[in-house]
């Protein structure tokens, strides 16, 4: 049954109704995968949300460009001007983990921002590094906090990362957010992992939330030492003369070869 894509307010009319499922992809291929899977919401890179081929590959998933370090000492303005840049490439919405003020700049403008809570990578030297965060009433009172000043500067989304599962459900109960848990627990409005972690292809540190559904660094390597070998081959037949065969060449009659045999012998 073919899907729309869904709109800001058809996110929030399902808050509370039934969970999404979000992904952070990095390449068409995921994307398409994500489509076909029918995945709701997708974190994709600048690049990926700029290529024209994008909306080919997921003409249905909520869109969300977010590069976590893309706008590290950026200005208001040069945090609006992207963003509008990537709505114009269909974003559906942005990513946005900097100040109320810079958020509230893009609201102002009609572009629906999703925030960030609990553990923010970017900014995660005030909480202690990367830990959870609410695990005290204090940190968990910051959280909370941390979700009102979304709500006033005009955001309508936010992850909440690494937040013990019975404060971020307490949380999300009490906020018109759509709030998109990764690691916060099943009580929120959304899942979210990494493509890269849902595929088994993150070969460093596995986050504790994530799952693993399939093994494709193991592909991964069995394919790149059969690049290896081929390539091996090729340079062998190379250095024996078996490649390139006759059957590699384009041939050319005998008697025009003939004439242009004799042609070469008159030149000086």
């Amino acid at each position: 049954m073919a899907r729309n894509r869904p709109t800001v307010a058809d996110l929030r009319a399902l808050k509370g109704k039934r969970q999404l499922s979000k992904l952070r992809v990095t390449t068409l291929e995921e994307a398409e995968a994500a489509e076909r899977a029918g995945i709701d919401l997708l974190s994709v890179t600048y690049g990926l949300m700029l290529d024209k081929r994008f909306r080919d590959a997921a003409p249905t998933c909520f869109a969300v460009p977010g590069d976590e370090y893309g706008m590290m000492g950026a200005t208001t303005d040069e945090v609006l001007r992207t963003a509008v840049r990537l709505k114009a490439a269909s974003a559906d919405a942005v990513y946005c983990s900097a100040s109320a003020q810079t958020i509230r700049r893009l609201a102002d403008e009609r572009i629906p921002v999703c925030g960030h809570v609990g553990l923010i990578p970017t900014h995660s030297t005030w909480t202690g590094g990367f830990r959870a965060v609410g695990k005290t009433a204090e940190t968990a009172e910051l959280v909370w906090r941390q979700v009102k000043e979304l709500e006033a500067a005009g955001a309508f989304a936010a992850e909440i990362e690494v937040v013990p599962a019975e404060v971020a459900t307490a949380i999300s109960k009490r906020t018109p957010l759509v709030l998109i848990s990764m690691g916060a627990g099943a009580g929120c409005d959304a899942q979210y992992l990494f493509a890269e972690d849902v595929l088994g292809l993150n070969r460093g540190h596995t986050p504790r939330h994530a799952k693993v559904y399939r093994n494709l660094a193991a592909e991964n390597d069995r394919i790149q030492q059969e690049r290896i070998a081929a390539f091996r081959e090729y340079a062998a037949d190379i250095a024996s003369g078996a490649y390139p065969a006759a059957g590699h060449a384009v041939g050319i009659d005998a008697e025009e070869m003939r004439r242009f045999e004799a042609f070469l012998a008159q030149q000086p």
